[in-house]
C-alpha cells in the first residue's frame, strides 16, 4: 500500500520529511542533486490523495534534475580544467582566517586535486582553493613583487631617521644592496615615497659612517716637530 499523509485537524499533514526538504529548497539560491532528490522523494511520499501529482509533472521535475545534474558536472569540469591551466604557473593566494585576517602567500602551483566538487591548488607545501587565487603572474612580476615586499618590510623594522645609528649600519647596507641591484621593473612595485624613503635612510646613514669616522682618535702619533 503506497503512503499518503494523513488528516490531522480536517488538513493534510505533509510530515516533517517534506518540510524540511522545502526549507532546504527556500534556504538556498542553488538546489544541489541531492537536495532535489530528497525534495522529490518527499513530494512522492506525502502527495495529497485526493490530488496526487500527475505523471507529466514527475517527468517534468525529472527533467529538471536531469538539467541541474548536467549543470553541475559542466561546472565542476570547467573548474577543473581552469585549476588544472594553472600547474606550473606562478600565482598570489589571498586567504583570510577564522579572525577575519588576510594573508597572501606567492609561489608556483605543483599539483592539483579535486575534493568534494572543488578544485584544490597545492602550493609552496600548502592547499588552497581556487577560489583564492588572487593574481596570476610571470616569474618576472612575482619575483619583483616579492622582492619589494621583503624590501618594504626590512625598511619597516629600522628606527626613524632622527634615531637611526650606526649601530644599524648592518641593515641599512644590506636593504641599500638589494635596492641598488633591483632594475627600473623592479623598482617600479615600490611607491614613490617609499623609494625616497629608502634613499633617506641610505643618505642618512652614510653621513652617520662619516661622522664616526671623523671622530675617530687619531694614533699615528707626532711628526717629531
Amino acid at each position: 500500500m503506497a503512503n499518503v499523509a494523513p488528516f490531522v485537524d480536517g488538513k493534510l499533514d505533509l510530515g516533517t520529511s517534506w518540510q524540511e526538504a522545502q526549507k532546504e529548497s527556500k534556504s538556498s539560491s542553488s538546489l544541489d542533486k541531492d537536495a532535489f532528490l530528497q525534495l522529490l522523494v518527499a513530494q512522492m511520499k506525502y502527495q495529497d490523495p485526493l490530488e496526487p501529482t500527475s505523471n507529466t509533472e514527475y517527468i517534468s521535475q525529472l527533467a529538471t534534475f536531469s538539467e541541474l545534474e548536467e549543470m553541475q558536472n559542466l561546472n565542476a569540469n570547467n573548474e577543473l580544467q581552469r585549476a588544472s591551466a594553472l600547474v606550473g604557473k606562478e600565482v598570489i593566494v589571498k586567504s583570510v582566517s577564522d579572525t577575519g585576517k588576510i594573508t597572501y602567500e606567492s609561489g608556483q602551483v605543483d599539483y592539483v586535486v579535486f575534493e568534494n566538487g572543488k578544485a584544490i591548488l597545492g602550493v609552496k607545501g600548502g592547499e588552497y582553493p581556487l577560489d583564492d587565487v588572487d593574481t596570476v603572474a610571470d616569474a618576472d612580476y612575482l619575483e619583483a613583487y616579492n622582492m619589494a615586499t621583503a624590501l618594504i618590510y626590512a625598511v619597516s623594522k629600522l628606527p626613524s631617521l632622527l634615531n637611526l645609528s650606526t649601530a644599524n649600519k648592518e641593515a641599512v647596507q644590506s636593504i641599500q644592496q638589494i635596492y641598488e641591484s633591483m632594475n627600473d621593473y623592479q623598482k617600479s612595485f615600490i611607491s614613490e615615497d617609499d623609494q625616497k624613503l629608502i634613499e633617506d635612510y641610505i643618505k642618512k646613514m652614510d653621513e652617520l659612517i662619516e661622522i664616526e669616522k671623523n671622530n675617530q682618535p687619531n694614533d699615528g702619533g707626532s711628526d717629531g716637530e
